[in-house]
């Protein structure tokens, strides 16, 4: 596979992570715990069934036990944060402040050995941050209730970024180790469930198709094609690719009408996603090979 095929690949999980919100709004009154015992266990199910029709399980004897605890604690890590940050605090503001992963990935990636920061990551964090910054502003003013949820939202972001770059070190992981993840954190979930929350129900239809389409798209198919992306393909890429994802998430929340259409709201998405543009322009000019030329000779006499 080559590693533009890889990186389109990965970026599928970001259209699929653009109705996160949407569906843990609809899943609700379903407690974080018990929705992430019950979307991994679909998604875990899915990773299965893919396993055997290729013929492919036998490639999870090849990981080692520390590579499977280190990407279940980011799956369980990361969903319960951003469900519990979504019950806690409006959803289109806590979905933003939990899209700055992007921005993370690249500045963090940046970080790396053979790799760099510039300018421009800086002016692009600043800008994105006074997006996240604003969100926070207007909680403190309005509903400092919302605050909690905030702050999972951050500690969401961290979570995810970390996962990915720790993805990426592990490259000569298969992409079917994802399935082992998801059903050890539907366990987990399941076990944390029942010592600490009370069980309740999807409300109708409409709560039922929530959960399902989690668990098939953004907590299931998304999570493969992710972990494909970031191991064959171009991270840095993929990171810039994502800035489009709160933006999108903030407008489809928006067009069904679960979060009104406030300046304050859609300036917020609009910095967030304009500094992580600029943070890939960044990236793409650490990338860009420096071509030395030779001085002219002077003409012999």
């Amino acid at each position: 596979m080559t590693p533009n095929k890889a990186t389109f690949i990965g970026f599928t999980a970001v259209l699929l992570w653009s109705l996160l919100a949407l569906f843990t709004v609809g899943s609700a009154p379903v407690p974080p715990l018990q929705l992430n015992a019950m979307c991994f266990a679909i998604g875990g199910v899915i990773g299965v069934i893919w396993l055997t029709v290729t013929g492919s399980l036998h490639q999870l004897r090849r990981v080692r036990w520390p590579i499977y605890l280190a990407g279940t604690a980011g799956l369980f890590g990361y969903h319960f944060l951003y469900f519990s940050a979504l019950r806690l605090a409006p959803p289109a503001q806590a979905g933003l402040i939990a899209y700055l992963w992007p921005l993370l990935i690249v500045l963090f990636s940046g970080l790396l050995p053979g790799e760099r920061l510039n300018i421009w990551h800086i002016i692009g964090a600043l800008v994105a941050f006074a997006g996240a910054t604003l969100i926070l502003g207007k909680g403190i003013a309005g509903d400092a209730s919302a605050l909690p949820g905030y702050a999972l939202a951050g500690l969401c972001a961290l979570t995810w970024s970390s996962y990915s770059l720790l993805s990426r070190r592990f490259d000569a992981v298969p992409t079917a180790a994802v399935a082992v993840y998801c059903l050890a954190t539907s366990v987990l979930s399941g076990a944390a469930h029942f010592a600490l929350e009370t069980t309740v129900w999807p409300h109708g239809a409409l709560g039922w198709a929530a959960v399902l389409g989690l668990g098939l798209g953004p907590v299931g198919l998304a999570f493969y094609t992710w972990d494909l992306g970031v191991k064959r393909g171009d991270i840095q890429l993929l990171g810039t690719a994502s800035y489009a994802a709160p933006l999108v998430s903030t407008l489809v929340l928006v067009v069904v009408g679960i979060a009104p259409a406030s300046p304050v709201l859609l300036i917020a998405a609009m910095l967030i996603t304009g500094g992580a543009g600029l943070a890939a322009m960044g990236a793409a000019r650490a990338r860009r090979p420096v071509i030395e030329t030779e001085p002219p000779r002077r003409a012999a006499r």
